[in-house]
């Protein structure tokens, strides 16, 4: 007995740190979509500031000539898209941070049955 409940402590740890990593994995990808959508925002704001004029986009180690209102457009499209892609790894990481602490519990439900069975086989 105490050892299948080992066994489920053992599967139910496992769980847990495998939970943990991919919690870390989407944070450290949310962190850089929002380092992302800052220098858009930043972008943005630049090409607000400016009267029509020229704008210039790097492709590879060229500089090319870009209408206003396309720049703006697609630093608007960009912008969209990181902020549904932050949306969507907020709502991964709540259900992660969910998934989290039912491991948790189970884990605290786990060790102290095998403290109980450990004692009963003890006392037997």
């Amino acid at each position: 007995m105490v050892e299948e409940v080992q066994k489920k402590l053992e599967n139910e740890l496992n769980l847990f740190k495998q939970c943990q990593k991919e919690y870390q994995k989407v944070l450290n990808q949310r962190q850089l979509l929002s380092a992302q959508l800052n220098e858009n925002e930043s972008v943005q704001k630049e090409l607000d500031l400016m009267k029509d004029g020229e704008v210039y986009k790097l492709i590879g180690p060229i500089l090319v000539k870009q209408e206003m209102e396309e720049a703006k457009q697609n630093v608007k499209k960009r912008i969209d898209y990181i902020s549904a892609e932050l949306k969507r790894h907020d709502d991964t990481i709540a259900t992660l941070d969910t998934k989290q602490d039912t491991h948790r519990e189970n884990l605290t439900k786990l060790q102290q049955q095998f403290q109980q069975e450990q004692a009963a086989k003890m006392r037997a």
